[in-house]
């Protein structure tokens, strides 16, 4: 789950991680009303969509503004708003039809002295959090891993622990940032770490992390996403969900229990099991197709939730043939194949349709689809599968 930069920097506050004051406006008097409280000489006006790249980013309806400007006066700040909400901004994260937006967050500006840029994620293969910081702040930091990969720092932590003193020393050293400043980084890494930690995240990142002229380490972005599994135990932060930010299909998939993802291809995939569904797009697009989406219908899939599970896949109008790909353990193939039927009844299929089935029953569930009046491509074996439907949707 993503939640805003505005509502990310509250939690910041909350948690002791400095960050400028700011205003939330939705509306142009409401964004001079916020720089006029702000009561300094500059602010910034920023668009507020689940995307990165928003200073970079432009407007289609305004193609001369940009998601991030700084302004000089409160009618400044109130062009800006005008120019944003209710229009689309198009970044490298949005794709071309870009995301609308609804909000923009009116923040204090600040003496700059330098740029930084900090990230943390759960490292898988050391099963510890890393974090992660550069000197090379304000820039894509996917562009500076790939061409100068020796400019990313990084430190583990026991989550039980937390980051320690002499790693940020040790960060501190490399990134040659002393006295005062490095006072400010040894609090202000400590505390987003441990924010990191109790929050449950999936990753944070500041960029830019700043350094201003008073030697303060203060966060002027903040990107903050949750880890899904763990939201039952973080009520308060479920609650801070933009559904506009999200995608209807994923909404309505999660809301029947699925697990969904979309994708910008054309072939469908109804599996059960995510390891399964993603070797399943792996061979897809091995075989030269190109996924739809991520579906998991799960162990326990019924018949209601895979019927679902096809009108969503079906109201995607890119979609050209669909790949039901089921390994029967818990659930077993014959209740696949009777809820397979049972959708075709209900949803109708308007592509072509090829069925892989294993395990549990198996035979029988063959046996139900071939007896059923369901046009299906029967596949044996993955990569029959795999070719099957990438020549049945004709790529």
């Amino acid at each position: 789950m993503k939640i805003h930069e505005y509502q990310a920097k509250e939690l910041f506050r909350a948690a002791g991680v400095p960050v400028l004051q700011g205003m939330v406006a939705r509306n142009a008097d409401e964004a001079k009303d916020a720089y006029n409280k702000l009561g300094g000489a500059i602010a910034v006006v920023k668009a507020q969509i689940h995307a990165g790249g928003r200073g970079k980013g432009t407007v289609t309806e305004k193609p001369e503004q940009h998601g991030v400007e700084l302004v000089k006066s409160a009618d400044d700040a109130a062009r800006v708003a005008e120019n944003l909400l209710g229009n689309h901004l198009v970044t490298i994260q949005t794709g071309p039809e870009g995301q609308r937006v609804n909000q923009v967050f009116v923040e204090s500006g600040c003496n700059i002295a330098r740029e930084l840029y900090l990230g943390i994620v759960l490292d898988r293969a050391a099963s510890l959090p890393v974090l992660m910081v550069s000197t090379e702040g304000g820039m894509e930091i996917e562009k500076v891993a790939e061409e100068t990969p020796e400019k990313i720092l990084k430190e583990h932590f026991d989550p039980h622990v937390g980051l320690e003193s002499y790693q940020v020393r040790k960060l501190c050293k490399a990134m040659d940032i002393s006295g005062k400043a490095a006072r400010s980084a040894d609090l202000f890494m400590k505390k987003i770490c441990q924010l990191y930690v109790d929050l449950d995240c999936a990753l944070l990142e500041v960029n830019p992390l700043v350094i201003t002229g008073d030697d303060e380490m203060i966060a002027l972005d903040a990107k903050v996403t949750f880890d899904d599994n763990a939201m039952f135990r973080h009520k308060d932060i479920a609650e801070l969900r933009d559904d506009a930010e999200e995608e209807p299909s994923e909404l309505r998939a999660a809301a029947s229990g699925l697990s969904f993802v979309k994708l910008d291809g054309n072939i469908a995939c109804l599996v059960n099991g995510a390891g399964l569904a993603m070797s399943t797009m792996d061979i897809i697009k091995h075989h030269g197709g190109e996924p739809a989406n991520f579906l998991d219908v799960g162990g326990g899939a019924n018949k209601d939730q895979v019927t679902e599970a096809f009108r969503i896949l079906l109201a995607d109008p890119h979609v050209k043939a669909v790949l039901v790909n089921i390994f029967g353990g818990i659930a077993r193939c014959t209740t696949i194949a009777d809820a397979v039927i049972a959708a075709s009844k209900e949803v109708g299929f308007n592509v072509p349709l090829v069925v892989r089935l294993e395990g549990t029953e198996v035979e029988e569930g063959r046996r139900m689809l071939e007896e059923s009046d369901v046009e299906i491509i029967n596949a044996v074996g993955l990569t029959d599968a795999a070719k099957k439907v990438v020549e049945a949707a004709g790529v």
